[in-house]
């Protein structure tokens, strides 16, 4: 490494720690695997490989190959990426592979809020997404939700719907002091709403309320259609192709946002057409990815995989947008606070967490 001296004049060639080299060599070989492993287990994921493991019990390469209905050489190797990963364990003497029951659950159960595969398919479109971001950030452009393909779409439905199913009925409801409104009839906006997971969990458990979704991403409101149809929850639910400062309606008595308030390019303007359109005494929840306030905060592997989508996925997203104020994935409390405070709110607080997600309770009153 070269660097100059306190006059800033003459070149100094500090020394190299050889074991520190080869420390981080080995690190970012494992980085690299890492990288593979998440089309790998999207491909384990679309394959039934997962499934066949988990219902079968140790299994041989053959065995699972057969089972899945899938070449054997595919099988052998990937087989082999996983053990080598600790995703399934191997034992050399029986030649067969085990996929550890904790780690059955994160990979195929759909509904355990440990339910990983989404997390995985989002992150491998996002990353399959990434060239075309070179010019665009020498340019400050930015890459708009409808420019990704479907499993950046899908996998993003996939991952939070689990936790939306574990918590938003029975806990960040209840949490935030609607649960009661909802149950005897209440009228919900539901902003952002992509696919609908929120928004038909909602209207599934209180039948007695009406929900309006809003995403402006028509392929995302067509699929919501389909999924409150197939819910059997279209006679409460409408979905309407608008952005978060465009959805139609007045006098809601609450309002959510799950996982979109930093995707936007102006949140303020949004928080005040969210403002404008709650009924007295209303309340807007906003769910958002767990983050704490200082970038030490986010130092974890958690933060970690949030700032590489802030990075990847979501900054470019609100860069494509008027205003593109580019929040981040990790924009923390007091962001959120500023945001919604310059829209005339007069409160906020977190009225749950989990490691995934903040839940912020915004009223208009002091």
């Amino acid at each position: 490494m070269t660097t100059t001296d306190q006059t800033g004049q003459r070149p100094l060639q500090e020394p190299i720690d050889e074991e520190r080299l080869m420390s981080f060599v080995l690190r970012a070989v494992d980085e690299v695997g890492a990288t593979l492993n998440a089309a790998l287990v999207v491909l384990g994921d679309k394959l039934g490989w997962y499934d066949a493991l988990a219902a079968h019990g140790p299994m041989t390469a053959d065995a699972l190959a057969e089972a899945a209905g899938t070449a054997l050489p595919y099988t052998r190797e990937w087989l082999n990426a996983q053990a080598a990963g600790a995703f399934v364990d191997y034992d050399p003497a029986t030649g067969r592979y085990t996929l550890p029951p904790e780690h059955a659950v994160a990979l195929t159960e759909p509904d355990s809020p440990a339910y990983l595969p989404g997390l995985f398919q989002i992150a491998l479109g996002t990353v399959a997404d990434s060239q075309r971001l070179v010019d665009v950030v020498r340019r400050g452009g930015g890459v708009g939700w409808p420019e990704h393909g479907r499993d950046v779409h899908e996998g993003c439905e996939r991952f939070f719907r689990p936790s939306y199913r574990a918590h938003l009925v029975d806990a960040w409801l209840p949490a935030v002091g609607v649960a009661d409104r909802l149950r005897s009839g209440a009228l919900v906006a539901d902003v952002g709403c992509g696919y609908g997971a929120s928004t038909i969990l909602m209207a599934t458990a209180f039948p007695a309320s009406r929900f309006v979704g809003s995403d402006p991403h028509v392929p995302s409101i067509d699929v919501a259609r389909r999924k409150a149809a197939e819910a059997g929850v279209a006679d409460r639910v409408s979905f309407e192709v608008a952005g978060a400062a465009e959805f139609a309606g007045t006098g809601y008595d609450l309002v959510t946002t799950f996982d979109a308030l930093h995707d936007m390019g102006d949140p303020v303007g949004a928080a005040r057409h969210v403002r404008s359109t709650l009924a007295g005494g209303g309340v807007w929840m906003i769910v958002e990815p767990m983050a704490g306030d200082h970038v030490e905060d986010n130092l974890t592997p958690v933060g970690r995989a949030y700032y590489g989508f802030s990075t990847l996925l979501c900054t470019p997203a609100s860069l494509s947008q008027e205003v593109g104020l580019a929040l981040g994935t990790q924009a923390g409390p007091a962001r959120i606070r500023s945001v919604v405070e310059e829209a005339g709110f007069g409160s906020l607080r977190t009225a749950a967490e989990t490691p995934f997600h903040r839940v912020m309770e915004v009223r208009t009153e002091v």
